[in-house]
């Protein structure tokens, strides 16, 4: 055993465990361990965000995008109260997310002192956000405490962990090892849960397939394509499913977002539907006459929760699908073609979003012509956002990153940039609206300081724009609380040195190839009107 700090037994895990970025904010509490990162820049890099709900946001952007642990630090109190809210989001959307948050001195927790930054019962705070979370008491725990968080983060469904360390316990010594990394196996299926499953499937004339994030988590792609084409079997995604299988394949037939569900027309013409990585909320689902259902999903909660289930694998996608494939090819031909009635789908469901909303699909339509497969979009919670859930076309996993079900407004810009961070080498590009960009300009601070070099679109229409929208379809034009007073956004963007540009919604492709030749942060602001948002609409 060696001795050393509290801070650097955190420091030195977390460098064991393969971490190299942090985002961070300084402040008293934890400035030991940034001290013990100091030896450490070698190694690990420090993101200094300007807000603390940056930090969980660009760490949750980092791990979507790179599929590695993101990792954030703040101070306790208002710091860690900051920072709920990116790790809300990483919660909704099973992200990654490590946040090390600072605590008050270990001798003064619990005893309601008003100490700096106290908050009674911090864990507390934590749990309904985090998969698990920890207080570490003393210097020779800290190792294993990184050690379990990154056995949370890595086995079973990767929901964001807290560990939080008082700063008397950073400063103090003790004799303690640094643990080697371990590789966590997948949680295998049981068998006898895939021999059924695959005698359904083997059964089914009309079988379909809905696929959710969580086969991207599992890096299901593979799998699932092959599974897929051996049924014949139309894919249906969820917003966070979105490039498991390219949007240019044959048997991917669309999205199922905000009632404008492909499943609609699919699952009632289904015989046995394969449900995998999806928390299955979805209306389709006649209760008269469903289909037989299989739900594979690595949280065993999720199986049968929203849907009755015939069928249910708790299991890691990748794992289950591999075996449900090789099953499949042992006790059955592959299916015949459907590719009239796959076709009749997708044509369908794409005829639906260029008539419901025709001007956001040619926007969607003129970003994806200036992006590679490869490249990153962040739909965020803006009109042309919500609509990029269902019309952007997605071809690699990992290529579209949203907020889930949380639907944090605000979140996009600060995400966006932790994704670059994390795919440097890769073109980024967020959708905000004017309101939500206003949540965390400041961090145009961020992008400037560390040469981020994405783009981030303003969609102006000086509102929040579906909360308006509702207002004059539903409350009679009552307006109240929904106008904005926003800022000359080119003026913003000069004052942090940022690129600043402007187009019409007719001038968006070039202005964003533009954009992105500049190899620079770039904040291009798009005027438009108010538009119907795809869950409020008036036919």
């Amino acid at each position: 055993m060696a001795q050393m700090t509290g801070a650097q037994a955190l420091a030195r895990q977390l460098r064991s465990e393969g971490v190299d970025t942090i985002f961070t904010l300084p402040g008293v509490q934890i400035m030991e361990a940034f001290d013990a990162l100091y030896e450490l820049q070698d190694d690990i890099r420090l993101i200094q965000t300007r807000h603390e709900q940056a930090t969980t946001y660009m760490a949750d952007g980092y791990a979507k995008a790179t599929g590695k642990v993101g990792v954030a630090m703040v101070v306790p109190g208002p710091g860690a109260l900051n920072a709920t809210a990116g790790l809300g989001t990483a919660y909704a959307s099973s992200s990654p997310v490590l946040l090390i948050s600072g605590q008050i001195d270990s001798r003064a927790i619990g005893k309601r002192q008003g100490q700096l930054h106290e908050v009674e019962d911090q864990l507390d705070v934590f749990k309904p956000i985090t998969k698990w979370n920890h207080r570490s008491t003393r210097v020779e725990e800290i190792p294993e405490a990184v050690h379990e968080a990154f056995r949370q983060l890595k086995t079973g469904r990767p929901r964001p962990v807290e560990l939080e360390i008082p700063p008397d316990i950073l400063q103090g010594t003790g004799d303690t090892d640094v643990i080697e990394p371990e590789i966590f196996e997948r949680h295998t299926a049981n068998v006898e849960d895939i021999q059924r499953a695959a005698q359904l499937l083997a059964g089914a004339q009309r079988p379909a397939i809905i696929a959710g994030g969580g086969t991207i988590l599992a890096g299901a792609s593979d799998e699932l394509r092959e599974l897929a084409e051996f049924l014949q079997a139309p894919v249906m995604t969820t917003q966070q499913g979105k490039g498991i299988i390219p949007d240019r394949h044959p048997l991917y037939v669309g999205v199922n977002y905000a009632g404008i569900e492909v499943a609609s027309k699919v699952v009632p013409e289904s015989d046995v539907v394969l449900a995998v990585g999806t928390r299955l909320l979805f209306r389709e689902f006649n209760p008269e006459n469903p289909p037989t259902l299989i739900h594979i999903d690595a949280d065993e909660t999720e199986i049968g929760k929203n849907l009755p289930t015939e069928v249910g694998i708790a299991a890691d996608a990748k794992d289950a699908l591999g075996q449900l494939v090789s099953r499949l090819k042992a006790i059955s031909a592959p299916k015949p073609p459907r590719q009239q009635d796959i076709d009749r789908y997708r044509e369908g469901f794409q005829e639906e979003l260029k008539t419901l909303a025709p001007d956001q699909v040619r926007m969607i339509d003129a970003i994806r012509n200036e992006l590679a497969d490869d490249d990153i979009l962040l739909g965020g919670m803006t009109n042309v956002g919500y609509w990029s859930h269902l019309a952007y076309p997605t071809q690699k996993p990992r290529t579209y990153l949203t907020s889930s079900y949380f639907g944090t407004l605000g979140f996009e810009y600060p995400t966006a940039l932790g994704a670059k961070v994390g795919m440097p080498d890769k073109k980024v590009v967020a959708l905000c609206g004017d309101g939500g960009f206003m949540y965390n300009p400041q961090e145009l601070s961020t992008a400037g300081r560390y040469g981020i070099n994405m783009v981030a679109i303003i969609f102006n229409n000086s509102a929040f724009g579906a909360s308006q929208w509702d207002q004059t379809h539903r409350y009679k034009g009552r307006f109240i609380g929904t106008d904005l007073h926003n800022p000359d956004f080119m003026k913003l963007a000069e004052a942090f040195s940022i690129k600043g540009m402007q187009a019409t919604p007719d001038e968006l492709g070039p202005a964003l190839r533009e954009a992105l030749d500049a190899e620079a942060p770039v904040l291009l602001e798009v005027k438009l009107p108010n538009m119907m948002p795809p869950f409020q609409i008036v036919r």
